[in-house]
């Protein structure tokens, strides 16, 4: 059997544990397939090695309903850990990952302020990240997802009510994270916890993905998102937006310049825009 060894000396401690639990509990699903865990240790992780393929429409489209079936196997709360892991999970680079914290919250929009974007701002490094106008409209975001504004129902057009149970995400689906092969989409290098599907659906589309339409189309017809989610897509991508301009925006000027603060910034106010 062809193998894969992903390894770091010196990784946080429990870095790879936690990454194979995340890889075992969304296989466990029965929906988007993930890379099969061989071996965990400290400092590295054994995983069967996938043969890559060009992907295909009919490939999306069938991943799309793969995926959809995967988020509804659900989790046990908003910001719950993979089953077999316990406690803070980690996001972002093999060589500079940062604490995803862990958190067992009833709705959505407490679980993402704070533990998502409330965190990340805290972090010293955001001063030099976003500019004081950034920092205060990720503020004011946050403000609105503590006053439940995302989940309670207070709009007129309906839109922005939410009460979907916590979904079992990948929660770094870009599309790197997507290994297309011989039998399909494949899963890899999870940031895995419940969380909401509209997420990871935000993550796949922002840094492009192949045929992402037919991925939502596939999606749909497995599960139909609630009207408006095109629009909430950037709330969605705040989280990953504010982590890339903290950890790859250069430190110039502070940072503030960087093409990920800007976009952190446009995210933020598109998202205070939801009524």
């Amino acid at each position: 059997m062809a193998t894969f060894r992903k390894d770091r000396s010196g990784a946080p401690r429990g870095f790879f544990a936690c990454e194979a639990a995340g890889l075992r509990w969304l296989a466990s699903a029965g929906g988007a397939p993930a890379v099969t865990v061989l071996e965990v240790d400290e400092d590295h992780l054994l995983l069967d090695r996938l043969d890559q393929v060009a992907p295909t429409p009919e490939a999306a489209e069938a991943f799309g309903r793969a995926l959809a079936v995967t988020h509804d196997a659900g989790a046990d709360a908003f910001g719950a850990p993979p089953a077999g892991w316990d406690g803070d999970g980690f996001f972002g680079p093999l060589e500079d990952p940062l604490p995803m914290p862990a958190a067992a919250e009833p709705t959505w929009g407490a679980f993402y302020a704070r533990a998502r974007l409330g965190p990340l701002l805290d972090l010293p490094r955001a001063r030099h990240a976003f500019s004081p106008r950034t920092r205060a409209a990720i503020g004011d975001v946050i403000d609105r997802l503590l006053a439940g504004d995302f989940d309670d129902g207070d709009f007129d057009d309906g839109d922005l009510d939410d009460d979907e149970a916590p979904a079992r995400l990948h929660g770094d689906l870009w599309n790197g994270n997507v290994m297309w092969t011989p039998d399909g989409a494949t899963l890899i290098d999870p940031a895995a916890h419940g969380g909401h599907r509209e997420t990871d659906l935000a993550f796949l589309a922002l840094f492009g993905s192949p045929f992402l339409d037919r991925v939502l189309a596939g999606y749909q017809q497995a599960h139909p998102l609630r009207p408006g989610w095109q629009d909430r897509v950037p709330l969605h991508q705040l989280y990953p937006l504010m982590l890339h301009a903290i950890l790859f925006d250069p430190p110039e000027h502070g940072g503030y310049h960087g093409g990920y603060a800007q976009q952190t910034d446009r995210a933020a106010r598109a998202a205070l825009s939801l009524r």
